[in-house]
């Protein structure tokens, strides 16, 4: 369990699958954060995945912050903070 959190431990996330060690779960955990960022932000929302905490923290832009334990849980906390749902394919968000 982590101390600073209260999650336990986590086997990984299906999308870390192909990841051969920790370096390279670690380097995934970043790629999936900064791709977030790409939808969450048309929403006025920042991920946060610091490569210690077993979790992504989804922020507003007030400092209201949900930590998700997964990439399941992101979209359950953006919709907490926005109030509204959140389609993650919405074309209209989509990264070019």
């Amino acid at each position: 369990m982590c101390s600073a959190c209260g999650f336990p431990a986590t086997e990984g996330h299906w999308s870390e699958a192909g990841a051969a060690d920790a370096h390279q779960r670690l380097r995934a955990r970043f790629i999936r954060a900064r791709k977030l960022n790409e939808v969450l932000r048309n929403y006025g929302l920042s991920a946060y995945d610091d490569g210690q905490t077993p979790g992504i923290q989804i922020a507003d832009r007030t400092g209201q912050v949900i930590l998700a334990r997964d990439l399941g849980e992101v979209w359950i906390a953006a919709e907490k903070l926005v109030g509204k749902a959140i389609d993650p394919l919405d074309p209209r968000f989509m990264a070019r």
